[in-house]
């Protein structure tokens, strides 16, 4: 695992000019009159305790909980609270009064011109504890879990130019060219993102070059960048018949389309495709078929056609499931379906004819599974469950109704796919306890 050298802690940080007044101090007011109205604007100031969801410190001043994000656990900062709902607060930083030790130089010092790089502040190492950290306490706070087990975070073995894939913002009156900034649609005009490939960050410079020349169509306004193992591809999200791009992952080459959802860390794709793999080496042991829930192009149907006597993979974007069909025959596979349908829709019918079900993988988008179809797939009884997520709230969530419907936590680890932001990749393994 590779670490960020170590820095000296960041200076003190001081709001832009328009913030609160700097010489007013905690109010000692009771969270009823802040809820009033009274207070909302005036600074508080607050030692952060942890990071929790989303990347945002969490810290307790004047009987309030307080939600700030571009924290770090240990840091003392003032804050201007922006919005309140009874005793919880959410707020911004007006001053870092004093910083946290494992706090650094941010690499971009522009937050909104970083494309969300919300733990940047953080030493590599500190950050994947973080990341640990808001995994179980989804877990315990959401999931009920207790105890928790020890998440282990397999790092990214790139902090730094790894997103193979990026969407571009396009503002034609001012002419930015970059990201939108933080809960915003104004465009922020970004050269350079630490973050991209050589390649992707080379189709960056290519449609700031194009925008210049007065080459991009004004209807344009988000543009896609997705490089493969063989060329790149830079298009409008608009465009009706996005290129073809292609990604070797282990043994499997997958085709598909650009507008496609593939994910844009690949080393650690892999990672967690081994992980899920590992599951599947267990789980083939049980009687039954496999299915492959939001299965997109196929990354993880591929695997588990190999290991199971037939696989069904459910997916609602018609040109995934062509792309998966197209990268099942590629392997030379011949036992899986492929159907495309909103898996809400397609689990809640009758699915007696699939048969027992020896393990069913399932990788939804970030709002997670769901209720509906968590009690669906209860009821198709799949005797393994891998379920992938990319949100630790929503995954406790669904681990939380699998438990409750007869299944035991196995095993729990997080991939780290975004390095510098807050986002984590999370693997689970469920066992139906009746099994």
């Amino acid at each position: 695992m590779s670490s960020a050298p170590p820095e000296k802690p960041a200076r003190p940080f001081r709001r832009p000019q328009g913030g609160s007044r700097p010489n007013q101090h905690r109010t000692g007011r009771r969270p009823q009159r802040l809820a009033e109205g009274r207070v909302p604007g005036l600074p508080v100031d607050v030692t952060i305790d942890r990071i929790v969801g989303e990347g945002r410190g969490i810290g307790f001043a004047d009987g309030m909980t307080i939600f700030v994000p571009l924290t770090a656990p240990g840091d003392t900062v003032r804050v201007r609270i922006t919005r309140l709902q009874g005793t919880v607060a959410h707020a911004e930083i007006e001053e870092i009064l004093e910083p946290s030790p494992i706090r650094i130089e941010p690499r971009v010092a522009d937050y909104a011109a970083s494309g969300g790089l919300d733990l940047q502040h953080l030493a590599y190492a500190d950050q994947l504890t973080v990341k640990a950290g808001a995994i179980t306490d989804s877990l315990r706070r959401i999931a009920k879990l207790d105890p928790v087990p020890e998440i282990p975070i397999t790092p990214s073995p790139q902090e730094w130019g790894y997103r193979t894939r990026a969407e571009f913002q396009i503002d034609h009156e001012t002419g930015a060219v970059g990201y939108f900034a933080p809960n915003s649609h104004r465009v922020v005009d970004v050269a350079e993102s630490p973050v991209l490939t050589p390649e992707v960050q080379a189709l960056l410079t290519t449609l700031r070059d194009d925008k210049a020349a007065n080459l991009v169509p004004k209807a344009a306004r988000e543009y896609r960048a997705v490089s493969g193992d063989a060329g790149s591809v830079l298009e409008p999200t608009s465009t009706a018949k996005s290129r073809l791009v292609m990604r070797q992952i282990g043994d499997d080459l997958f085709r598909f389309s650009a507008e496609c959802f593939f994910q844009a860390n690949i080393p650690v794709t892999q990672a967690a495709l081994d992980r899920v793999n590992q599951i599947a080496d267990v789980a083939r042991h049980s009687d039954g078929i496999a299915l492959d829930l939001y299965c997109g192009v196929g990354l993880f149907t591929v695997s588990l056609a190999r290991r199971f006597p037939r696989v069904v993979g459910v997916e609602s974007m018609l040109a995934a499931t062509k792309h998966a069909e197209e990268n099942m025959e590629t392997a030379g596979l011949r036992n899986g379906r492929f159907v495309t349908a909103p898996v809400e829709h397609w689990i809640a019918g009758d699915r007696s004819p699939i048969g027992r079900v020896a393990l069913a993988v399932f990788d939804p988008p970030r709002t997670g599974a769901g209720k509906e179809t968590i009690q669906h797939l209860l009821r198709l009884k799949p005797a393994h469950v891998a379920a992938v997520s990319c949100d630790p709230a929503t995954f406790a969530r669904d681990i939380h109704g699998l438990i409750e419907g007869g299944y035991e936590l196995v095993d729990v680890r997080g991939y780290d796919m975004f390095p510098q932001t807050h986002h984590v990749e999370i693997v689970a393994h469920l066992r139906r306890q009746d099994a």
